[in-house]
């Protein structure tokens, strides 16, 4: 009974379910890891900006998607982590330094904005944010002393250990090791009391708090977490475009964030990163298929807007689950084909519409 206890405690800590996992998840690292030999230039800061976001992504989905606070002012955590690492490595910091102060000074601010939200939810938590992120917006064009105002601020390579990123490859390699690592933080945070609190605090506060989830603990430990990742996305974003203005952490970026998540997919960490490329991708399909519209749709102000806009109506009509239902989806058909019945997904549905706890 021992060994028993033994082996099955070791299958439950194990992030592979499978196998198959195993081989996909090493086939995908692999294919990133050639991404340099086998992209040009521009595919390669494309993926690196994926990777920034779905870092940036990571946070937000722990936020909505597995805690079900909405945050319409993430940019401004994106935008504390960027001016910190500029500040600390102009000053001569190391980067993995840096990078771990903005972090921190990120999850403070996240504090910040956390407690004062503990009493609201809703619309109302999110236009508590959406008032946050105007102020840290304001503050970021004000500070001119240390952000430089709306003139912006250079930001350098990355330089550690004597070692400097001065290509796209390298970098890409950085970004690509702190998207992993954030990766596995989130997946083992899930797996932990701490993130199953955060998913009983999504489906009922009233069944968490009977169980004794103390809210406003978990509800701030969520925030800080969430603006801790933002604000090393938010770093890595620093070096990739080498300069910061204010308007880059606009709400506009916020509203991007929060559609990547929802358009990516809620409560699964899948859905940060196709949410990411979603949000990047779409815009060069856009440019792409230009030339072939109409010239008075194709030269429209606005055409982003609108197209982002339809998208979102339809995940939200269509595919609540966002890009990663659609996902399982059809792995659910190819695993039953040809014994899949039509009315599968539709009967699935209903069941989630009318069991979930509130």
């Amino acid at each position: 009974m021992r060994f028993l206890f033994k082996t099955d405690y070791a299958q439950d800590i194990q992030l592979a379910r499978h196998g198959g996992h195993l081989f996909w998840y090493g086939l995908l690292v692999l294919l990133l890891l050639a991404a340099p030999l086998l992209l040009t230039e521009y595919l390669l800061a494309q993926l690196t900006f994926i990777l920034i976001y779905g870092i940036v992504g990571l946070g937000l989905m722990l936020l909505a998607g597995f805690t079900g606070l909405f945050s319409i002012g993430h940019a401004a955590f994106f935008g504390v982590g960027a001016y910190a690492q500029a500040v600390l490595t102009g000053m001569g910091w190391p980067f993995p330094l840096a990078l771990l102060v903005g972090a921190g000074l990120s999850a403070a601010v996240g504090i910040v904005v956390g407690l004062p939200a503990l009493r609201v939810k809703g619309i109302y938590l999110g236009i508590a944010t959406l008032s946050f992120g105007f102020i840290v917006e304001e503050v970021f064009a004000r500070w001119e002393s240390v952000t430089g105002g709306n003139a912006g601020k250079t930001v350098g390579a990355v330089k550690m250990f004597g070692w400097t990123a001065d290509s796209a490859a390298s970098f890409y390699f950085v970004c690509l090791a702190v998207a992993i690592l954030a990766t596995f933080a989130c997946l083992n945070l899930l797996r932990s009391p701490t993130g199953r609190a955060f998913v009983a605090i999504r489906d009922s506060e009233i069944s968490a708090q009977s169980m004794g989830i103390h809210l406003a603990r978990y509800k701030t430990l969520s925030f800080a977490i969430s603006a801790a990742l933002a604000g090393i996305g938010g770093a890595l974003y620093a070096h990739q475009i080498r300069f910061l203005s204010p308007d880059q952490f606009n709400i506009i970026q916020s509203i991007d964030l929060l559609l990547m998540v929802v358009i990516g997919g809620l409560g699964s960490i899948h859905g940060a990163f196709l949410g990411a490329i979603f949000l990047i991708g779409l815009p060069q399909a856009i440019s792409s298929v230009k030339d072939f519209l109409p010239e008075t749709i194709g030269n429209a102000p606005g055409l982003k807007a609108v197209v982002y806009g339809a998208v979102l109506i339809a995940f939200v009509l269509f595919e609540p689950l966002g890009l990663y239902g659609r996902w399982l989806k059809v792995r659910t058909y190819l695993q039953l084909f040809p014994f899949y019945r039509k009315g599968l997904f539709k009967r699935q549905k209903a069941f989630q519409k009318s069991d979930r706890l509130r």
